[in-house]
């Protein structure tokens, strides 16, 4: 338990951000998100499951917590941003919010490959997600969000959640096999291919 509470009646928007379960940090997320919160002091809350990342400063935060408390933090939000794995974006629109997605890059060693950006920019062409790949653009996100938070909000048809998580996993699935086998990609890289 994270001991983390937000009610119904809070005196400022709230913004909840996941960044899911890995043991990679993403501090370049949490970067963005103290920029951002610096620049508006005061005006916002924002609570973050932050796992391994730092935590920034101006924000309130825990490493980790169970399903539930995650859900019921979501559902409370004004505005939730999650990074680009499958998970917090389905059990973000499971709770009725359109997630703002930051996804994770191999570059820096936030996740192993690629499959982050590729799911993302596919659910951001669907319209399933709003699609963040860099700080300024998380920012007006952010900014538009909060100026009216329920441009975010969503119907939830529970009947469709199970079919978009088993679609979620294909597509993962599919992104996945196109990719050659790690030791090619060493291979062709080194190589300068």
């Amino acid at each position: 338990m994270t001991g983390i509470v937000i009610s119904e009646s809070e005196p400022l928007p709230v913004v909840f951000v996941t960044v899911g379960t890995t043991y990679h940090t993403f501090d370049r997320l949490m970067g963005w998100l103290e920029g951002w919160l610096r620049d508006r002091p005061g005006q916002v809350r924002m609570v973050i499951q932050h796992g391994p990342s730092r935590r920034p400063d101006g924000a309130e935060g825990f490493a980790m917590c169970g399903q539930q408390e995650l859900l019921e933090l979501m559902r409370r939000a004004d505005v939730v941003v999650t990074q680009g794995g499958p998970g917090g974006i389905m059990d973000s629109r499971s709770c009725g919010i359109l997630p703002l997605v930051v996804p994770r890059i191999p570059e820096l060693n936030e996740v192993v490959d690629d499959h982050q950006v590729r799911f993302c920019t596919h659910l951001a062409q669907a319209g399933m997600v709003r699609l963040a790949t860099d700080e300024a653009t998380l920012r007006a996100e952010l900014d538009a969000a909060i100026a009216d938070p329920a441009a975010l909000r969503i119907e939830v048809d529970s009947g469709h959640v199970e079919a978009a998580v088993q679609r979620t996993g294909e597509l993962i699935d599919e992104l996945v096999a196109r990719r050659p086998p790690r030791h090619r990609r060493r291979a062709e890289r080194r190589s300068g291919r």
